[in-house]
């Protein structure tokens, strides 16, 4: 007999169905909405950089949040003249410098501070390292994805839109990788949707994530997922492979 053919290393199974008011069809990374993924910062979270950095307590805030659009530049902005110095460790210079630049081809990001982020509380800062939007966020009893920038909240999700010749939009969600950031990512020393380290939550991620997922897809398409995803129990039939590589 021909000896079996081991699976590609990045196998995934996917779900699509037509959207029930758009003409649209969705595709989903089953593989990775139904594992235990988590964001570990502050807990054993390496950062993007090309070493091991958990020290710095930078995670993937590292570079600039790329604005999405003007409204995403305003929400941020709107949000940002919430916090206090006691919230935000770089509000004064903020306020001197302003919290994001803008390059020759009109590409807008956060400004950086230090080699991360300008919202990035570092560690010793009274308030603790992390997001100064999202901790502000959770002080006030709110949604830190109605505060960060699009692409903070999002991460490591992923939706990209697609347009035939016919105009029928296809959208894929699926796990946020290497490439997406660019040829730089591929020298990242660790990326978690890659570690299994990352796959420690105690429910999936279209559980974990159903905010940011409704955010993404609206609640009607995300109500037609979540039947499609419960309907299979808690059958995985391709693990994730971060952790079947373990």
């Amino acid at each position: 007999m021909p000896a079996p053919v081991p699976p590609p290393d990045d196998l995934h199974e996917w779900l699509s169905f037509e959207d029930p008011v758009e003409d649209r069809t969705w595709m989903f990374d089953v593989t990775f909405l139904l594992s235990p993924w988590s964001c570990i910062y502050g807990h054993g979270c390496q950062g993007v950089l090309t070493g091991p950095a958990e020290a710095l307590a930078q995670g993937c805030c590292s570079y600039g949040a790329h604005f999405l659009d003007d409204d995403d530049v305003v929400n941020v902005v709107e949000h940002a003249t919430r916090l206090t110095d006691e919230q935000w460790q770089f509000r004064k210079r903020a306020k001197r410098s302003g919290l994001m630049t803008t390059d020759a081809d009109g590409v807008r990001t956060t400004r950086l501070v230090d080699g991360a982020c300008i919202f990035l509380n570092r560690p010793g800062f009274a308030a603790g390292a992390g997001c100064a939007l999202h901790y502000a966020a959770v002080s006030a009893d709110e949604r830190p994805l109605d505060w960060k920038p699009n692409v903070c909240w999002q991460l490591p999700l992923r939706q990209h839109d697609e347009s035939d010749d016919y105009g029928h939009m296809t959208s894929t969600v699926r796990e946020w990788k290497r490439r997406d950031w660019g040829p730089g990512g591929f020298e990242f020393h660790w990326w978690c949707t890659e570690s299994p380290d990352a796959f420690v939550g105690h429910d999936p991620v279209y559980v974990s994530m159903h905010d940011e997922l409704i955010e993404l897809i609206g609640a009607e398409v995300y109500d037609v997922l979540v039947t499609q995803l419960r309907a299979r129990g808690r059958r995985v039939s391709i693990p994730h492979p971060a952790v079947r590589r373990t």
